[in-house]
């Protein structure tokens, strides 16, 4: 890997090591979140009997822990850059009496396994934080059987993502902050419709296919939103973290009369959008 691509990756692990607490305290409200992305990648995958299935960025542990109780005589392998985010995995996975799982810290663009290995692998919202998004893919297009399937899901347009932009949009308005270079990690990378398609396709997958699935976040209120958007969002408590007191207070402010003017003032329920690519080698 090169050396710009190695900070990159770098950069990503010291991150979500830095945050694996919040997505531990938020874990009750993110899982059902993303659980109907969840749900369309096992019902691609389609695991049973003894398959053997390959979980990336797999964070606090899902889908991968689903696909282990769906498959009891198979085995799971949850991977992730991040060992704080693993260990919540294996915490989840002790507290429902799991075994038939395997945790691994390893980066997606160097899977540590040999040709030919899973049945399936499942990919929730990792993609788009990979550094190199084409050396992934043909990893995963390795390590599978042949006739083996993958799955995976990143964020659609920021437009259809409110949950995010109320916040990250609001902080662009009141602070000048340098855009993000073209194609670096970051939540919208491959929101672009095809456009991860077209780099498994390029990857080696057939029978591609992408889905847009909706969700919904839960925030309950203002409050809740904020303290949980300002806890697991990377790029926006990096951005805080460069705001004088009075700009922080009123970007909070700001958020706050967004959704109350959506939503009032309690069960804030904002929907999300997300795209699941499909891939057969």
């Amino acid at each position: 890997m090169i050396p710009e691509l190695e900070l990159i990756r770098e950069q990503q692990k010291e991150s979500w090591n830095k945050f694996s607490p919040g997505w531990e305290k938020w874990d009750h409200l993110t899982m059902p979140f993303m659980q109907p992305m969840a749900n369309e990648i096992i019902r691609l995958l389609h695991p049973s009997g003894n398959d053997n299935v390959l979980d990336i960025a797999s964070g606090t542990g899902e889908p991968g822990l689903t696909i282990a109780r769906i498959i009891p005589k198979g085995k799971v392998y949850l991977t992730d850059l991040s060992e704080g985010m693993l260990k919540v995995a294996n915490q989840k996975a002790t507290i429902q009496v799991i075994t038939n799982i395997e945790t691994m810290v390893c980066d997606a663009s160097e899977l540590p396994f040999a040709d030919n290995t899973f049945d399936a692998i499942s990919c929730r919202f990792g993609f788009m934080f990979f550094p190199d998004l084409l050396a992934a893919a043909k990893e995963m297009l390795r390590v599978l059987k042949p006739e083996g399937k993958m799955a995976a899901s990143v964020w659609n347009i920021p437009e259809k993502n409110f949950w995010v932009t109320a916040t990250m949009d609001t902080i662009k308005k009141n602070m000048d902050l340098p855009p993000n270079p073209s194609g670096a990690p970051g939540m919208f990378r491959c929101s672009k419709p095809g456009m991860l398609v077209d780099i498994c396709k390029e990857a080696g997958f057939k029978n591609t296919a992408e889905t847009e699935i909706n969700g919904k976040l839960n925030a309950d209120s203002a409050d809740n939103y904020w303290e949980f958007i300002t806890e697991v969002g990377a790029p926006i408590v990096a951005a805080l973290s460069k705001a004088g007191e009075p700009v922080k207070v009123k970007i909070k402010r700001e958020v706050f009369d967004l959704l109350s003017q959506r939503f009032g003032k309690t069960d804030i329920v904002i929907d999300s959008s997300s795209l699941v690519i499909y891939g057969e080698k």
